[in-house]
């Protein structure tokens, strides 16, 4: 079973210092910044949110990948089962789904950046830049994720488990706006 694991650690607007940061720690940039467009598909009769899980399209450049994500089992970590596969048609797929009473629930953006340490095969670095703020997740064995948090001056109570979609939907309440996908205006998207 492919299990990820993995915390979120909330960045200030301007990444160019943990950029920095990661450099001088020896991590070097293995997928330049792109940008993402996630669609996350549900049904009504049984919702996968309810049971902790989820499917996703994700659009980046001419690839798509399609993810399913099993339920979290861990307070400390985010740790579950994942499963994904580059599919070659996403409109078709997206057609499947409809046909089989799944229906885009929730779309969100970012943009990304992946760093990895030669050095090291124990976990990653994904530089999150998303409509309500920047994160840093770390992906990779949890005694990794807790070394290279360190290193980056953050402590277990930044730890962020919780989905972009959580995430948004508190953005939404401390600012009293109704929720609905977490888009880039067009002006964030440039």
């Amino acid at each position: 079973m492919n299990f990820e694991i993995e915390i979120k650690l909330r960045l200030p607007p301007d990444v160019s210092k943990i950029r920095r940061t990661l450099r001088k720690l020896g991590f070097r940039v293995t997928v330049a910044r792109s940008y993402e467009s996630n669609t996350l598909f549900d049904n009504a009769k049984d919702p996968l949110g309810k049971q902790g899980k989820l499917i996703r399209i994700r659009r980046v450049g001419r690839y798509t990948l399609l993810t399913y994500k099993g339920p979290s089992k861990s307070v400390r970590y985010k740790k579950r089962h994942e499963l994904e596969v580059y599919v070659s048609d996403a409109s078709a797929l997206e057609k499947i789904f409809k046909n089989i009473g799944y229906h885009p629930v929730f779309r969100y953006d970012k943009f990304r950046t992946e760093f990895e340490n030669p050095s090291e095969q124990a976990g990653k670095v994904l530089l999150d830049e998303t409509p309500v703020g920047n994160f840093l997740e770390l992906e990779g064995t949890p005694r990794w994720i807790g070394r290279t948090a360190r290193l980056l001056g953050f402590s277990q109570a930044d730890y962020i488990t919780g989905s972009y979609g959580y995430l948004y939907m508190l953005y939404c309440r401390e600012r009293g706006l109704k929720p609905k996908d977490m888009l880039f205006t067009s002006q964030q998207k440039a």
